[in-house]
C-alpha cells in the first residue's frame, strides 16, 4: 500500500531516507533533534514514525490521576526546558502539549499515525521498515518504541474472578471506592496507586522482594551506578532490567503520601489466587480487585526479522548500538529507559550513525528551517 501524503513542501512524502526513527516519545524526539542538528534534512534525510495520532508518547496514556507533582521524575528535552507546570495538572495533559510544541519549534518530521510491523534487511544493505501505511527504506534505524505498549503480567496459580488490571489501564481511585484492592509490585507505579487508593479503599500491598528504600535525593553518583548495572546486562545480551528497578524508592510526593496514610505495609507474594481472593500461608483473603503494577517489557517485536536476540534472551548492546548490527540503535532501552538517559542516548546514537553513514548520506546539508512539520496520514 502506498500512501500519498502532502508535506508542507507540496510533494509526495519521500519513502527512501537515510535514517528512520520509530517512536516520538522523549527518546525519539531527542534522536530527531540531534539528527537535524547534524544536518539530516527532514523527510528526505530522516523521518520519525509514530504510532499515536497525537504527540505525547506514553505520557498521553497515563492515568488522569497522575499529577505533575507526583510524577516520579522528569528531565528536559534537548534545548528545551519543560515550562513550570501547575503541580495539580494531569501529566497526560501537560507533557503532550510540551512535546507538540517541541515538534513544531524544531520542525521535526514526525509522521503519524504509523504502526511499524516489521524491520527487515534488504540485499543491498538497506533496511526495509514495513508499516500499516506502506514501507520506508533506510540505511540506519533508531528504535525508540519504549515499553508502554507491552505491560508485563506475571503468571500465578489459580484464578481470580474479580477485576484485574495492569497499571497501564489504571485510571484513578474513584472506581475502587469502598473496595479491598491488592496492589502488586515494588516500584514507583505501585506507590502511586497505593497513595491514591489509601483514602478511599482498603489496600493490600505485595511484592516479590522487600522494596529497597532510599533516603534523601537521588544523587548523580547513584544514578551512574544504577545505569552501570543495567548497562552490564545489555552488554552481556541478558533481558533488560529497568533503571528504576535498581535505584530504590525515594522520598517522592507519592511515597510521602502513602507513608502518611499507613499503606506501605508490604507482604510477600501470595501462594495462589482463588475465585474470591488470594491465599497467604494457607489462609484465603477476600479481594475485590487486583492492580498489577508489575512493570513493562521493551516493545521490540518488530525487530524480530533482524535476528538480534542472543542466547541470553536479550539484545547484546554496545552503547546504543546493537552489537550484531551497527545499523540498529535502541534508545529508551535498558540503561537509557529514563528521561535523562533517553536524551543522552539520542545524542550517542546519532553520533554513531553519522560515523557509520559518513558523507554519502543523501539527506545531509543545511536543514530547512520552516518547511518541515508533523504529517498526519489519512486513510
Amino acid at each position: 500500500m502506498t500512501v500519498e501524503a502532502e508535506t508542507t513542501w507540496g510533494h509526495e512524502l519521500p519513502r527512501e531516507v537515510d535514517v528512520v526513527v520509530i517512536g516520538a516519545g522523549q527518546a525519539g524526539l531527542s534522536a530527531a533533534h540531534h539528527l537535524r542538528r547534524r544536518g539530516f534534512e527532514p523527510y528526505r534525510g530522516f523521518v520519525v514514525l509514530d504510532a499515536d495520532e497525537t504527540p505525547g508518547g506514553a505520557w498521553a496514556h497515563r492515568s488522569p490521576s497522575l499529577r505533575m507533582a507526583t510524577v516520579h521524575g522528569f528531565h528536559d528535552l534537548p534545548d528545551s526546558a519543560l515550562p513550570a507546570p501547575d503541580p495539580d495538572a494531569p501529566a497526560r495533559e501537560v507533557v503532550p502539549v510540551w512535546f507538540a510544541a517541541y515538534e513544531a519549534e524544531h520542525a521535526l518530521p514526525v509522521v503519524r499515525p504509523v504502526r511499524v510491523r516489521a524491520v527487515r534487511s534488504l540485499p543491498d544493505g538497506r533496511l526495509q521498515v514495513e508499516t500499516d501505511r506502506g514501507d520506508w527504506t533506510a540505511r540506519a534505524l533508531v528504535n525508540a518504541t519504549g515499553t508502554w505498549t507491552r505491560p508485563f503480567l506475571p503468571h500465578y496459580p489459580g484464578h481470580f474472578a474479580g477485576r484485574q488490571l495492569h497499571y497501564a489501564d489504571y485510571r484513578g481511585p474513584e472506581e475502587f471506592a469502598g473496595q479491598k484492592v491488592l496492589v502488586v509490585g515494588g516500584g514507583a507505579s505501585a506507590i502511586q496507586v497505593l497513595s491514591e487508593l489509601g483514602p478511599v479503599a482498603e489496600t493490600v500491598w505485595a511484592t516479590r522482594r522487600p522494596p529497597v528504600y532510599r533516603d534523601g535525593p537521588f544523587t548523580p553518583e547513584a544514578g551512574r551506578a544504577a545505569v552501570a548495572l543495567v548497562e552490564q546486562r545489555v552488554r552481556e545480551g541478558l533481558p533488560v532490567r529497568s533503571v528504576v528497578s535498581v535505584t530504590g524508592l525515594g522520598p517522592s510526593v507519592a511515597y510521602r503520601r502513602a507513608e502518611e496514610l499507613g499503606v506501605l505495609n508490604r507482604r510477600p507474594m501470595f501462594d495462589r489466587l482463588t475465585e474470591h481472593g488470594a491465599v497467604w500461608d494457607g489462609t484465603e483473603e477476600h479481594l475485590d480487585a487486583i492492580v498489577w503494577a508489575t512493570g513493562f517489557r521493551p516493545e521490540i517485536t518488530h525487530l524480530a526479522p533482524l535476528g538480534l536476540r542472543g542466547p541470553g534472551g536479550g539484545i547484546r548492546m554496545e552503547g546504543t548500538r546493537a552489537a550484531a548490527d551497527p545499523r540498529i540503535h535502541l534508545v529508551g532501552y535498558g540503561p537509557s529507559a529514563s528521561t535523562v538517559g533517553a536524551n543522552r542516548a539520542g545524542r550517542t546514537a546519532v553520533n554513531d550513525i553519522v560515523e557509520l553513514l559518513g558523507p554519502t548520506a543523501q539527506g545531509r546539508g543545511e536543514p530547512r528551517s520552516s518547511n518541515a512539520g508533523a504529517v498526519q496520514l489519512t486513510a
